[in-house]
């Protein structure tokens, strides 16, 4: 082997036994866990916007790619309407997550003691578990992620290349998703470099699944391509949402805070035990993984969740060294850590009585407390459109339609639409925007939304005819929303569209 000296494994030594029954125990509480919640509240407004984006399936989306819209079109046709069927597939990924770390931290050659310590980990976080109850990209994505690290651990030991070839069709499928897992991959590639193993980058089956990924990349890239790559310009957006928690001062407390008490130490620790300890050498590439993800999310204003799904393999390297032949205060600490991690997780999960929540101070408030009160109001939302749009008289309501600030009113009321008789929905905003335009012998608009003053230009006349209040919702999208009726358009919606899109 050229270049940095790495022990071959030898694949003849056998594994450490698989705690079954332990970390099977564990995967059914969290699993557990997950379904008792998964009908809890509403739906969340993105999981109103996979079902739109569902009932038009295509190759691409202005700020995703198509497989959650399809699992989102599958559930509602199986179960159409069901909260709980549309978040059940984001469940069985967590839970398949929680055992496949423990796996990783098998092929470090951990014990039984570090195979359940490292799935606890797992399935104490506040991100990493509770996540599963609801339907949602990053969902998907992190548990791809951990299947990914694992065949590529799996692949340092056994050097078998089909397992290159399922990792590569898993990123491929991680594609479909979003478009961070080519920055875990280019963390590795330097990793690798860096401390080996070099003879992975020199791997024929590698660079052929490389061609596997675009290949099958390739109809989302010529949709993006032929919509002005709006994906990729969604990252202005991003960085400005990311400002109002604080931006970059805030990333890397957030990231760590997003693996849990537990976790988060086991994270730390991960990485200096990938640096320093020799047995885990093969994997040393592993080390500088999460620090050039950090870099590399701070430097673009991602999100601080975006590297998670590297949070398995460096958890399941600090448990398989923290379990080895511990001292009395560690044991201690250890079960510490974990209680205090139980009841962490225990908060963080939706089982607080609605009638226990208080409403959102401000849209900070709310914003940090998102997946809470982004949930609740949108019948309420619905039911005040449609008792706006019954208001005008009945030859009106033909050429009316609705049009919304944001794309989560726009989902929900599309969602919603049969239900409460309600006219097309059109929004501006983010994927909706590109879901079609108002057709041009619409007269009349029912406006959803605070702020008129990007609309009030277009039209004869404006008036508030209807108000949205919901007592948890989310505000400016179901709580203190005005419902405005517009009337004769100055320009035909095919003319004026365009302009008004906006991520």
């Amino acid at each position: 082997m050229v270049g940095t000296a790495v022990p071959q494994a030898d694949t003849r030594d056998p594994l450490p036994p698989f705690a079954l029954a332990g970390v099977g125990a564990i995967a059914v509480v969290a699993a557990v866990a997950l379904l008792a919640s998964l009908g809890r509240y509403g739906f969340f407004g993105d999981e109103l916007y996979f079902i739109s984006a569902g009932r038009r399936l295509a190759f691409g989306y202005a700020d995703q790619g198509p497989l959650v819209p399809a699992i989102a079109r599958l559930m509602d046709l199986l179960a159409p309407g069901s909260l709980v069927a549309l978040r059940i597939p984001a469940a069985l990924v967590t839970v398949a997550a929680v055992l496949i770390s423990a796996q990783i931290a098998r092929e470090f050659g951990g014990s039984r003691g570090a195979q359940m310590l490292t799935a606890t980990a797992y399935a104490t976080s506040p991100f990493l578990l509770v996540q599963g109850t609801q339907l949602a990209t990053n969902t998907i994505d992190t548990a791809l992620w951990v299947l990914i690290s694992w065949l590529l651990i799996r692949w340092v030991r056994t050097r078998q290349d089909s397992l290159l070839l399922w990792a590569s069709l898993a990123t491929a499928l991680d594609m479909q998703v979003k478009w961070l897992i080519p920055f875990f991959w280019m963390a590795v590639a330097i990793g690798v470099l860096s401390y080996g193993p070099r003879d992975l980058l020199r791997r024929p089956v590698l660079w052929l699944g490389a061609v596997l990924v675009v290949v099958v990349t390739l109809p989302s890239l010529v949709w993006q391509a032929t919509h002005d790559w709006p994906q990729l310009r969604l990252g202005a957006q991003i960085a400005e949402e990311q400002a109002t928690v604080g931006g970059r001062y805030t990333w890397l407390p957030f990231a760590v805070a997003a693996a849990g008490v537990l976790g988060g130490v086991l994270l730390i620790y991960g990485i200096v035990t990938l640096f320093r300890w020799e047995p885990l050498r093969p994997w040393r590439f592993l080390a500088l993984v999460p620090l050039l993800l950090a870099v590399a999310f701070i430097a673009t204003d991602g999100r601080s969740y975006y590297a998670a799904g590297c949070y398995a393999a460096i958890i399941a390297a600090g448990a398989v060294r923290w379990t080895q032949h511990p001292p009395r205060w560690r044991k201690i600490l250890t079960i510490a850590l974990i209680v205090v991690s139980v009841a962490v997780v225990a908060y963080s999960t939706p089982w607080q009585s609605e009638a226990d929540i208080a409403p959102p101070k401000d849209e900070v408030e709310a914003g940090l407390a998102l997946t809470v009160y982004g949930r609740f109001g949108w019948p309420e939302l619905a039911d005040a459109t449609a008792t706006a749009y019954l208001s005008l008289p009945e030859s009106t309501r033909a050429d009316t339609v609705i049009v919304t600030d944001s794309y989560w009113q726009a989902s929900a009321l599309d969602v919603y639409r049969t239900r409460y008789g309600l006219p097309a929905s059109y929004s501006p905003n983010r994927g909706f925007g590109y879901f079609g335009t108002p057709p041009d012998s619409a007269t009349t608009v029912l406006w959803v939304g605070n702020d008129p003053a990007d609309v009030a230009p277009l039209f004869a006349s404006i008036t508030p005819i209807g108000r949205a209040d919901a007592r948890l919702g989310f505000p400016g999208a179901t709580r203190d929303v005005t419902i405005w009726r517009c009337d004769q358009p100055h320009a035909p919606w095919s003319q004026t569209w365009p302009n008004l899109l906006r991520l």
